[in-house]
């Protein structure tokens, strides 16, 4: 009776196992930079030679972070906001089928997803080049409303596709006018539809290095290429401790939205 039991036990403890392990695998590199940001020692040691939160002090204080920072926010703010009006209209517009194409309509806008953020950078180098807009704050802004797009209109069709039109319907018999009906009655019912699309085109555009790099000039920069021109010249501890900041500023939003929204459900 009781080998009957390991037996059954044991499938399903092989497949916890590995799971954990899967993922204990994958969170190794973030639990490395973590902690070689609390490091005395001004290179990179496992374990931290010492702990101190100077590392932390001198990125919140060097003008060169603090302006990549306000860069980074004033893209990600932008383009999310611009994406949500773009997105939510497209795919509102989409779901009516109120476009002729709507099905390649719809590939068309998530094609930024399937396409590697290289070609793309490239490809927007080349038009921007032609165009004069290369090195712009708009034209940057621009890029990244092409990538942060897909996401909120992946999302919003998502919370769409389980609405009942009828409740709309109700509201324009009962005398709203279109944009009233879809302002007061469909907004607010696929608002966590429009949370989850928001966080995923902010933290992109946040975190956006393969088209950003092609377009910014050289008197421009974000927190992640400043980064990733960091690491080309040297590692230290303060480049683990911006890391460490922006992981921890991630999760804590993360974490906020699946407690609000179940953020889970649009993954």
């Amino acid at each position: 009776m009781s080998s009957t039991t390991d037996e059954h036990m044991k499938p399903g403890f092989t497949v916890t196992t590995t799971a954990l392990l899967v993922v204990v695998f994958l969170q190794v590199p973030v639990i490395v930079v973590v902690l070689a940001a609390f490091s005395t020692t001004s290179y990179l040691t496992i374990p931290p030679q010492g702990w101190t939160l100077n590392w932390f002090a001198k990125v919140l204080s060097d003008p060169n972070y603090l302006s990549a920072i306000r860069m980074s926010l004033i893209l990600a703010c932008g383009s999310t906001v611009i994406s949500l009006v773009l997105g939510v209209a497209a795919a509102y517009a989409l779901f009516r089928k109120a476009l002729p194409g709507s099905e390649g309509i719809a590939s068309f806008l998530m094609a930024p997803l399937i396409l590697p953020s290289v070609v793309i950078g490239v490809a927007l180098l080349q038009y921007y080049s032609l165009t004069g807009l290369r090195g712009s704050l708009f034209g940057l802004l621009m890029a990244h409303v092409v990538i942060t797009v897909p996401y909120i209109v992946r999302s919003t069709l998502a919370s769409l596709s389980g609405l009942d039109l009828s409740v709309e319907e109700a509201a324009r018999v009962l005398g709203a006018n279109g944009f009233d009906a879809f302002r007061l009655v469909t907004l607010p019912l696929i608002q966590p539809g429009l949370i989850a699309g928001a966080l995923f085109a902010f933290i992109t555009s946040l975190d956006n290095v393969p088209v950003t790099i092609f377009l910014i000039s050289a008197k421009q920069t974000t927190l992640p290429v400043l980064i990733f021109s960091s690491v080309e010249m040297g590692v230290d501890p303060s480049i683990a401790a911006v890391s460490t900041l922006l992981i921890v500023a991630t999760g804590v939003v993360l974490l906020i939205a699946e407690r609000r929204i179940g953020f889970h459900r649009f993954v």
